[in-house]
């Protein structure tokens, strides 16, 4: 079997360009977002999952949740989904549809955890840095992770920068023990 990601790509494409046709690209965003956020509800799971219910019926249920964060396109795609048993998908799709719309407005997601929580200035300053890094602008996530002991780790795409004390700590312990 596939996996999700691979599953997910060709609907996120086409929710991508459908909503860049429509000049709805934020519109689209926010309402695959909320259909994300409902897949994960573990009594729409179940709804999705029922065999006795057919795909409109499941659908009447997710426009129902959207309300009016779901249009008639939007509609018509859960339908889709819906008659290819895709369902529950749309936590992938919606996590493509973001990396899809982040290529396109020369956007970069980067999610920092730190040890410590960073103060406004201190992230302001740290997406100015990272802003020159990657040459793009930056979506800036940060989590706090005290288990870190100082410092941060970054990551972005497939890079990642550990200037964490917990990291320098472990990358240590493997130089004594070689």
């Amino acid at each position: 079997m596939q996996n999700r990601t691979t599953l997910a790509r060709p609907y996120a494409r086409a929710a991508y360009a459908t909503a860049k046709a429509t000049g709805r690209v934020e519109a689209w965003s926010q309402a695959l977002a909320v259909a994300a956020t409902a897949t994960e509800n573990s009594v729409v799971r179940n709804i999705i999952q029922d065999p006795r219910l057919v795909g409109d019926a499941v659908v009447e249920r997710l426009m129902a949740i959207g309300g009016e964060h779901f249009d008639d396109a939007f509609q018509h795609f859960l339908s889709v989904l819906a008659h290819y048993d895709r369902l529950l998908l749309l936590t992938d799709i919606y996590a493509q549809f973001e990396m899809l719309r982040r290529e396109a407005e020369a956007r970069v997601y980067v999610h920092v955890v730190s040890a410590q929580p960073v103060s406004e200035a201190q992230s302001q300053a740290l997406n100015e840095r990272l802003k020159k890094r990657f040459g793009r602008e930056v979506d800036l996530d940060i989590e706090v992770d005290p288990a870190l002991i100082g410092g941060a780790i970054i990551r972005a795409g497939d890079e990642v920068i550990d200037g964490s004390v917990r990291g320098r700590i472990e990358r240590l312990s493997r130089d004594v023990t070689l």
